[in-house]
């Protein structure tokens, strides 16, 4: 039996190559891959997807994605095993799986009976390809060069499907062109001026304003969704006395605002890279929210993406002088379609997981007592304000530097408070240090990160330890005590051990 894996793998291949190449022209919402990969991601326990960020990073649904192709194929090789031309087990097998795989598209926001056509048809090929494949062995039949030759060819056909399909489907609904079309409205309140002196010099520190290419990406979309400026609408709705339906033209109408915003994921350790700074520019959400009439005891808005994540943001953080916004472009440039192309919430102050909605087509007022938002749902707290921090980004951990004068860095943040100082206290084979006082670059707002940098010398050979905490503007020094990111953000002092040669 064990040769029966090989056709297993086949019908699988080309099951999953058809259903690929027939649901290109239909849409992701087709997409039965990505609809299987994002129900793994809903039914995931948040310790679980906690352990996958952490993990993985922002690696995580590539990471996700071969583990379902790869648990695709096990399962059914596995069943092929068992297939018999009077015992068809192996195709009860994928028969269930084109199954479930409708069901996992007919979950999905939008998606439609038409959308499950592509899966079932995969499914069906995939059983007639194991039936073929399974015809042609038997115990009295030992398989040849042309059966292994078959089962290749097979397998190697449902492969090219499957990246035709893929390839073809990004071609026919990119946004790219789309996003080529857009030119930016004027920007008629700018953010101030950033002086050069928020970089240190002297030390290989991360740029105050972070790339597009470089910033952190973490979400629950296993596929990019691709909304055009034309498709695009956000309902507002709820607790309101006028629920309203914005489109990019009824937008055009509020002032265009530009910020310099420091965004933090929830889940970044203690000294961690998921955190980045961009210039945003958008429209206030208190503006949209004035057109709405928001009733008085609603705390609450509910933000979704087209692909029905949702997060929970108090309503005092988009109405007040923070300037939250429904963000369009981001250093300068259309949003990319990873970032939330065509729009976005940017909420200074608050972790991405209850602000940072991408992709966003929906606003709905409510109370924190009625609704919750899908990281609440999994444990995380309902309001998630940033926790001031620091880390250090020079030296790394594990580095070896000569005797004599160096300079050490990093970054400190307290969005919507700002940082007023940084300490850093350097513990060597003598004895522990002293905290002392780190160069600061300038500050430019209390909304974004400060770097530091701190010239230090030393004659001492031997293993060292550098430790880094932060002040922000209230006075309140960053705690000592280590917390992991669940429920609400990890905290605790960034250590790095370095030797000096």
């Amino acid at each position: 039996m064990a040769s029966r894996a090989g056709p297993g793998i086949a019908a699988a291949a080309v099951a999953l190559g058809v259903t690929q190449l027939l649901a290109a022209p239909l849409g992701s919402g087709a997409d039965a891959r990505t609809a299987v990969g994002s129900m793994i991601i809903d039914l995931t326990p948040g310790a679980v997807k906690e352990w996958a960020i952490q993990t993985f990073g922002t690696h995580d649904k590539l990471f996700l994605t071969i583990t379902v192709l790869v648990v695709i194929l096990l399962v059914a090789a596995a069943a092929a095993r068992w297939e018999m031309p009077r015992r068809p087990i192996g195709s009860a097998v994928l028969a269930l799986a084109g199954v479930a795989g409708a069901v996992a598209v007919l979950s999905r926001p939008g998606g439609g009976v038409v959308d499950v056509l592509p899966v079932l048809v995969g499914a069906g090929c995939g059983i007639a390809v194991l039936r073929l494949l399974i015809s042609r062995s038997s115990p009295r039949r030992r398989p040849g060069r042309r059966d292994a030759l078959l089962t290749l060819g097979l397998t190697g056909a449902g492969a090219l499907a499957g990246l035709a399909g893929s390839a073809w489907g990004r071609r026919l609904h990119s946004v790219a062109p789309d996003r080529q079309a857009f030119t930016a409205p004027p920007v008629q309140v700018p953010a101030p001026p950033i002086p050069a002196q928020v970089q240190p010099a002297g030390v290989d520190l991360p740029t105050f304003v972070t790339s597009n290419d470089e910033f952190y990406r973490i979400d629950t979309a296993l596929s990019v969704p691709q909304v055009t400026r034309d498709e695009w609408r956000l309902r507002v709705h709820g607790m309101v006395d006028r629920e309203t339906t914005f489109d990019m033209a009824a937008l055009a109408a509020l002032p265009v605002v530009e910020k310099v915003v420091t965004l933090t994921c929830v889940s970044n350790p203690v000294g961690g890279e998921l955190i980045s700074n961009a210039t945003w520019t958008g429209y206030r959400v208190r503006d949209i929210l004035a057109k709405v009439d928001v009733h008085p005891d609603a705390d609450m808005v509910l933000s979704m993406s087209t692909d029905g994540f949702t997060a929970g943001t108090p309503v005092e953080a988009l109405t007040d002088g923070r300037d939250a916004l429904l963000a369009i472009t981001m250093n300068g440039q259309p949003l990319p379609a990873e970032h939330g192309y065509p729009a976005r919430l940017v909420v200074p102050g608050l972790y991405g997981y209850v602000s940072a909605t991408k992709w966003v087509v929906d606003l709905e007022l409510t109370r924190f007592d009625r609704a919750q938002g899908y990281w609440t749902g999994l444990g995380w707290s309902a309001r998630g304000p940033i926790k001031t921090g620091s880390r250090i980004d020079v030296p790394r951990d594990g580095a070896e530097i000569d005797r004599g004068a160096v300079t050490f860095g990093g970054t400190a943040w307290a969005q919507n408070r700002g940082v007023r100082n940084v300490e850093v206290r350097v513990d060597s084979p003598a004895g522990p240090g002293v905290w002392q006082p780190a160069d600061l670059g300038a500050s430019y707002t209390g909304d974004t990160w400060r770097l530091w940098s701190f010239p230090w010398r030393t004659t001492e050979s031997g293993l060292h330890t550098i430790t880094v905490r932060a002040t922000d503007n209230t006075g309140a020094v960053q705690t000592e005590d280590t917390a992991p990111p669940p429920p609400d953000g990890a905290t605790g002092w960034h250590q790095v051990e370095f030797s000096v040669r």
